[in-house]
């Protein structure tokens, strides 16, 4: 079975990677950040938007959808590319961290999981071959297999037995997927026109391409059970491999420390994938070791709340020093927001709470990490990659209200 991912290292300075993946509804250059739609939008964004802050792939949710507004819905628009007015492509999760932070609330067996629905208490069931029946539905171009996200802090029996269940699944996953591809159908055939978008002939052919599957490894902060998950996925063999079961509470420290050990193990020809992490401090840490993708509510999520992304640090817009500060919000930034407005509007419009303050904030926060990634990328071409580095801590160092990794997430790094 091969899917329609193709993916080519293009560069590299030390063990940062510049790549390029093909995929059916477009060319992704990476490292690349994907913003994450999990009801289908991107909050407070129109696609069109998306792409003018150089957004190419978003990342939807399995869970989510699932239970709103399901996926008969959406399936009778084609898939989520019509439902939602998108064109580039979409990754979907597998719901695997949304069941892990219902916490007592749901039953794990070796068949999956059952909890209650959170809208209307009606049962629900996910497992292997449910959430890929979901994710051929939403007919996504990159799928996950659905995992056992371990806790923090986990004891090395707990981590151990929690990563074999999710290593069974990601086997079951992946016959699941392939059987479905089996035919040349991995998803929904896209109708001549879908919400107002005419599906080209190349979507169209690309809808019945076989989508990509990654694999996801697992085994909480323990490195030998970090690399016997790696190498169990890398025997089944997969289109790309995420790091799960990070930004669970881990000390940056510890976070850092897994990725280190792991990443060097991690085949050179497939993506690499670390899932909701994403301060800019750590999108830079892990470039430099190898990782390739990433997504986050965290530019999204802390714009709702008035936190701007700034290259000296962050702003809390809602400060009272902001009142009347005519400056834009960052003067390096070329945004729409940065090139209209004052900090004094953005200051007025969050504390009248308006719905416009959640557009702009929302507008500079994904121009600003998309700028981020770009300029990682230009720089491991160049091999100025450190250069890059040591002047995006400076800048730091002149101080916003403090450092990214300080940001508030407002409830926890990831939305999915």
């Amino acid at each position: 079975m091969t899917s329609n991912l193709h993916f080519r290292v293009l560069a590299t300075d030390g063990a940062a990677r510049r790549g390029r993946m093909r995929l059916a509804r477009g060319t992704v250059e990476t490292p690349v950040f994907m913003p994450v739609g999990t009801y289908a939008t991107v909050k407070a964004m129109t696609p069109e938007e998306l792409r003018e802050t150089g957004t190419g792939l978003i990342v939807a949710n399995t869970f989510h959808l699932l239970l709103r507004p399901g996926t008969e819905v959406i399936a009778a628009h084609g898939g989520l590319h019509g439902f939602m007015h998108w064109a580039g492509p979409i990754l979907t999760d597998s719901g695997g961290f949304q069941v892990f932070s219902l916490g007592e609330r749901r039953a794990i067996s070796e068949e999956g999981v059952r909890f209650r629905s959170p809208i209307d208490g009606a049962p629900v069931f996910l497992g292997p071959e449910r959430s890929l029946e979901i994710q051929r539905a939403l007919a996504s171009d990159i799928r996950m297999v659905f995992d056992d996200c371990t806790p923090y802090p986990a004891t090395h029996d707990e981590a151990r037995r929690s990563m074999r269940l999710s290593m069974r699944w990601a086997a079951r996953s992946k016959a699941a997927h392939a059987a479905r591809c089996a035919g040349a159908m991995s998803g929904t055939p896209l109708p001549v026109s879908y919400s107002g978008v005419v599906a080209s002939r190349r979507d169209r052919r690309g809808a019945r391409h076989h989508s990509a599957l990654f694999g996801i490894v697992q085994g909480g902060m323990y490195p030998k059970l970090r690399a016997d998950s790696l190498a169990e996925l890398m025997a089944l063999g997969f289109d790309g491999y995420a790091v799960g079961g990070l930004s669970v509470g881990e000390p940056m420290a510890e976070r850092r420390a897994v990725l280190g050990n792991l990443l060097p193990r991690m085949p050179q020809d497939r993506p690499r994938y670390l899932m909701g992490v994403g301060t800019p401090e750590d999108i830079v840490e892990a470039v430099r070791g190898g990782v390739d993708m990433f997504d986050c509510v965290l530019p999204t999520r802390n714009a709702r709340n008035g936190h701007l992304f700034v290259s000296s640090g962050v702003i809390r817009i809602r400060n009272s020093q902001y009142k009347t500060d005519t400056r834009p919000p960052d003067a390096a930034c070329s945004c729409y927001t940065c090139r209209h407005y004052t900090r004094a509007y953005l200051h007025h419009l969050d504390r009248s709470r308006e719905i416009l303050a959640s557009r702009l904030n929302t507008l500079h926060n994904l121009h600003y990490y998309q700028t981020l990634l770009l300029g990682l990328r230009d720089t491991i071409v160049s091999g100025s990659l450190e250069a890059f580095v040591g002047n995006f801590y400076r800048l730091r160092e002149k101080g916003g209200e403090g450092s990214m990794a300080r940001a508030t997430t407002e409830g926890g790094d990831r939305e999915r």
